[in-house]
């Protein structure tokens, strides 16, 4: 029998789904491409605005109309908050939400051997409170590849943060992490598959250690050992839980590179304030000058001048409720005249049934929000121009990828700039030193 996946959303989503592959491939189901032909497809759903809920529904849908016979199974997030609805699309088998993630290749292949299985298989809806306590103590291990030379590596899973305007501890329960040692031994995998570089991903991956009892920092210095990874990316960290000590022993000359993406979500107090974030402006922008000052490669023991340039990647949502002109001018002076991201990550707010911000009543007009974003979409194109021109004529690496395009191959420097050369299969995973 042949199975596809479809995965939706966030890189932690991605590292899931490899692990489900793996596990049906182990038991003797073939994968095979998404657009092809297949006995079963999984979708991994994302429920971050109402947006990404409808292309799930629309995904649905469209398979089903595509390949009647076939099983439709979902997972993710979307399937965690909205199960009950999912349940009722013409053509879905099963829904899986967040706790029952070790249970989807098994319960899958029960239902393709036609085993009954019993009141398990129900769509159930329990209260979003209940379902919080149940979705954290599961806490699925996972990791992905891209091509062959990057793995993301879930190490962390759900949040305790309960922001007034997002469903994630909803969607994926609470804080928990992976032990040390499991981690290490799953990069210790991904390593001799061949594999160069490892994103760690999580929900909120600095509050690494609530169940352990283990910090972060150890964390980072034992995957720092492992033989074979030559770089590592922290792929979202909070501002408040990049301390001093994790910045500085990065800095030191480690194999982490200077590429951090930071969740602003907005660049006002005052919204900071009401939706619940832990840091303010002034903080968040003390976080970055720490950052940029540790690493200035003329520092006596900063990082390697190969990459002088930290990259900053920063999220910011707009149209938060209550976002006036003049707070959303404060986010746009923040972000341009104090910080200067490489790149700027922009989400409309999304009202999310069952969060404190969708009961809030000045809600801002769906017009505002797309003028807003087109704002900041321009800024984000002149700060990015200007953090590649700064780098433009400078010596760096480069690890290549796999896929080819028009001739061309391409990859990233340690500070996350994408570069291109003709396609050589020899550079494949490799990592070369070049001149941007």
């Amino acid at each position: 029998m042949k199975i596809a996946f479809l995965t939706l959303g966030c890189k932690l989503n991605y590292a899931e789904t490899s692990t489900y592959e793996r596990g049906f491939s182990a038991n003797g189901l073939e994968i095979v491409p998404w657009e092809e032909k297949a006995d079963v497809y999984l979708i991994n759903t994302c429920s971050v605005t109402e947006r990404a809920e409808k292309k799930c529904r629309n995904v649905i849908r469209k398979m089903h109309r595509t390949a009647p016979e076939a099983k439709i199974v979902v997972t993710g997030c979307y399937a965690e908050l909205r199960r009950e609805d999912l349940s009722r699309i013409e053509g879905v088998s099963l829904v899986f939400g967040a706790k029952d993630k070790s249970q989807v290749v098994g319960r899958t292949m029960a239902m393709l051997r036609g085993e009954e299985m019993g009141s398990e298989g129900s769509f159930k809806q329990l209260s979003m409170a209940a379902e919080y306590k149940e979705i954290s103590k599961e806490t699925l291990s996972a990791f992905s590849t891209e091509g062959r030379t990057r793995s993301f590596l879930k190490v962390q899973d759900g949040c305790n943060n309960f922001c007034a305007y997002c469903t994630v501890p909803y969607a994926r329960g609470d804080s928990r992490n992976i032990p040390i040692a499991e981690v290490v031994s799953q990069a210790e995998q991904i390593a001799a598959g061949g594999v160069r570089e490892i994103v760690l991903t999580g929900v909120n991956t600095g509050d690494f250690g609530r169940t352990t009892g283990e910090k972060f920092l150890d964390l980072l210095k034992r995957l720092n050992d492992v033989e074979g990874i030559e770089r590592y990316r922290i792929s979202s960290i909070e501002p408040n839980l990049i301390t001093s000590e994790i910045i500085d022993w990065i800095a030191s000359g480690t194999k982490f590179q200077p590429h951090f993406h930071i969740p602003l979500q907005t660049g006002s107090d005052t919204l900071l304030r009401r939706v619940g974030r832990k840091y303010s402006t002034d903080f968040f922008a003390e976080r970055i000058e720490y950052i940029r000052s540790a690493m200035d490669p003329g520092r006596s023991g900063g990082c390697s001048a190969m990459d002088p340039f930290v990259f900053f990647g920063i999220d910011v949502i707009v149209g938060l409720p209550g976002e006036t002109q003049e707070l959303f001018e404060e986010t746009y002076s923040f972000l341009k005249d104090r910080i200067r991201p490489s790149y700027i990550h922009v989400f409309p707010y999304s009202k999310r049934p069952g969060t404190v911000a969708a009961q809030w009543k000045d809600q801002v007009r769906d017009s505002v929000k797309t003028e807003r974003v087109a704002i900041l979409e321009n800024l984000c194109s002149e700060l990015h121009s200007e953090f590649i021109a700064k780098n433009r004529g400078r010596r760096s690496t480069v690890l290549w990828e796999s896929d080819e395009k028009n001739g061309m191959m391409g990859g990233y420097t340690g500070n996350y700039i994408r570069m291109e050369k003709p396609y050589d299969e020899s550079s494949v995973n490799r990592i070369e030193e070049i001149i941007i």
